[in-house]
């Protein structure tokens, strides 16, 4: 059903600080990334030769193909929580695979990736760990194996495959971009609290501000948004696995994500669609909704028909009316509200936002504009409305290059470029905390708490 309008005589409590000081993350948990010291396979078609400097690693069983990995763990000091095989299969034909393998733990760390051969390979005598399914050529997969890896040391897997059509993944001497790969969870997330929402959009390119935001987000736990433009220039999938996966992809499988105009410079934003799978909805629609506590969100595509009537405007309607939840959330890529230099606001989106006034929504996120901006809750029309407005932030801010501002428009409550970071909700019952966190060895911070209508 929807929900009740809230009576206009009842304002919403805002608690607002904005200062230049540098924000406290607490950090519950940390997530660093190992690639393969060591990979290769073997083959029992040849069994005196060496794959050890080979740019592919085959899993198969006609013939035979095993492939060996190995990781070198330091420099953790809490204890481990979560442990992931991340690998690359190989953009080449044939690398596909009904079944991409089964993942064992080995004893045996002492083999040297020059020195291994069919007839010369190490025991594969652990435990299995996890293994695979379908597998499509030039994607990454992920297998948990938390029970692999207990503090710092050295590690072995060995990965096998019952299926006679089998796959081919990248080596490390492929190149670091798609080296395997572990990604060690350390630390214990709280046991109680309330759902942080935490993210940013305009991401990643061939810089490095999207490690920094990156690395923030390995200290936040929670369900991870993105504001569109998710790789640059064209949201290829190559563009997505050499850019984006190497560092918010660490956080792929909690991310929920909106496509930008970036993403949809390959023909349908197939990249976007191909990289993110289930997580971006269906495929080629770009909207979707989900809860989160007493909170329902909802990601929607601000590169296709939005109008009054819309097959989009008209699935949101009916998506906030069967929606039980107290508070809302919406996000997508151009923003209605900016005083952004290179992006004007866009009045296309408006439907979409006088739809979540109409059913109360609390908070809407943009992007678009490469920068941080908070306004006051505000009617469709930019009208301030303290009784049902809704606070909206543009949070382009997540590593690519810094615009600058134009003209401030009304109701434009805090501002800043030039500093990288995410923007962290923390999503309560009846309201909302916000906290801008920069990246490291910047200092601007804005934060406070909303109520929800």
């Amino acid at each position: 059903m929807s929900r009740r309008r809230a009576p206009l005589a009842v304002l919403a409590t805002v608690v607002v600080t904005a200062a230049t000081i540098t924000a406290s993350t607490s950090a519950q948990a940390a997530t660093t990334t190992f690639t393969a010291t060591a990979d290769t396979y073997v083959d029992n078609g040849s069994t005196g030769t060496n794959y050890g400097t080979s740019g592919q690693l085959g899993v198969d069983n006609a013939p035979v193909k095993r492939t060996f990995l190995k990781f070198v763990v330091s420099g953790l000091t809490e204890t481990v929580s979560s442990v992931k095989l991340r690998v690359h299969t190989d953009d080449v034909s044939g690398a596909e695979s009904p079944s991409g393998g089964t993942v064992r733990a080995m004893s045996d760390t002492s083999w040297s990736e020059t020195g291994v051969t069919w007839n010369a390979q190490p025991g594969v005598d652990g435990a299995t760990l996890g293994s695979l399914g379908s597998v499509s050529r030039n994607a990454w997969y992920e297998v948990d194996v938390t029970g692999l890896v207990t503090g710092n040391g050295t590690f072995a897997v060995a990965v096998t495959s019952s299926s006679s059509d089998g796959a081919d993944f990248d080596s490390r001497e492929s190149g670091a971009t798609t080296a395997p790969r572990l990604v060690v969870t350390t630390g214990t997330p709280p046991a109680t609290g309330d759902p942080v929402f935490v993210g940013a959009g305009d991401i990643a390119d061939s810089g490095t501000g999207d490690s920094a935001t990156a690395a923030l987000l390995d200290t936040i736990q929670g369900t991870v948004w993105t504001t569109g433009d998710n790789v640059y220039p064209d949201g290829t999938l190559s563009q997505f696995n050499s850019y984006y996966e190497p560092t918010w992809g660490r956080h792929k499988a909690r991310t929920r994500p909106s496509p930008g105009n970036h993403d949809y410079n390959t023909s349908g934003a197939s990249g976007y669609y191909s990289y993110f799978g289930s997580l971006a909805g269906p495929s080629g629609q770009g909207y979707y909704s989900y809860d989160i506590g007493n909170w329902h969100i909802v990601s929607l595509n601000s590169n296709i028909t939005m109008s009054a009537g819309s097959a989009q405007e008209q699935w949101l309607r009916q998506d906030l009316a069967a929606s039980t939840k107290p508070c809302t959330a919406a996000y997508w890529h151009h923003p209605l509200f900016t005083s952004g230099a290179n992006h004007a606001p866009s009045t296309a989106t408006k439907p979409l936002f006088q739809a979540l006034y109409d059913y109360n929504a609390d908070v809407v996120l943009f992007g678009h504009n490469h920068q941080y901006e908070r306004f006051a809750p505000q009617n469709p029309s930019g009208g301030l409305d303290t009784a049902r407005g809704i606070r909206t932030f543009v949070a382009g801010m997540g590593g690519a290059g810094a615009y600058g501002f134009g003209t401030i428009k009304p109701n434009s409550e805090a501002r800043n470029t030039g500093t990288r970071g995410v923007l962290k909700l923390t999503l309560h019952s009846n309201s909302f905390d916000w906290q801008f966190v920069p990246e490291s060895g910047k200092t601007y911070a804005d934060s406070g708490t909303t109520n929800c209508h």
